[in-house]
């Protein structure tokens, strides 16, 4: 089954005050930097009225210019677990990056092939899989390397693309805007369940998903 899990965010206050690096007039100290900072999170838990977060806002949605650079500066690690044909296309994104993961390659002899593929692989399949980890496990250990690299190999390449493993990844908020632009409508459920995370994590709305909530981002000063 497709999860999210164990998510953490990292930086959110601080690039949000970092936003507006470009427009200062003398270098912020660090306690000057830390009041903000603080000003911004206290902020963001009650009711967004702080010129810092409607500044970074309106850079998350302006178009073009590359003014949502900041976003990169709100980290996030979490573990994913989707299947083969999802990572395929998870793995193009150059900012979305593997901390560690399940690996076919060295476990796959034990994993319980049933239980890691999702509800479209076909019944044969999982049966013929089933098979050919039954067929590798039964060859003694002092039987012809050959034939146990073979053995392996066969059932390797015979895994379906619905075969679920998990892995830590670690992000930033400029890539899953990015994800979440291009993926929000895709085919595959993968990206369903990716997305309807992405949508939960703090200012979302505002910051990855270009929605106005209220009007409270209206910079009156």
């Amino acid at each position: 089954m497709q999860k999210v899990t164990n998510i953490q965010v990292f930086g959110l206050d601080e690039s949000i005050y970092r936003s507006g690096y470009p427009m200062l007039k003398n270098k912020p100290d660090e306690k000057e930097f830390q009041k903000n900072v603080e000003s911004i999170r206290e902020a963001r838990i009650n009711n967004l009225e702080n010129g810092h977060i409607k500044r970074a806002v309106k850079l998350a949605q302006a178009k073009g210019g590359g003014h949502d650079q900041f976003l990169t500066g709100i980290t996030v690690t979490f573990d994913l677990d989707i299947s083969n044909k999802c990572w395929i296309e998870a793995e193009r994104y150059t900012f979305l990056n593997f901390i560690s993961s399940m690996s076919t390659m060295h476990r796959l002899s034990y994993l319980k092939i049933r239980e890691c593929c999702n509800r479209y692989v076909d019944e044969q399949i999982i049966k013929r899989a089933e098979e050919l980890q039954n067929e590798y496990n039964s060859l003694d250990h002092n039987a012809d390397a050959g034939a146990k690299k073979e053995a392996y190999l066969k059932l390797l390449y015979n895994i379906p693309s619905g075969f679920e493993l998990t892995a830590g990844m670690i992000t930033n908020y400029r890539c899953l805007k990015n994800i979440y632009s291009q993926r929000k409508t895709h085919a595959l459920p993968d990206w369903h369940v990716v997305c309807g995370w992405i949508e939960g994590l703090p200012l979302a709305n505002e910051l990855i998903m270009g929605v106005k909530r209220t009007n409270v981002y209206e910079d009156n000063q």
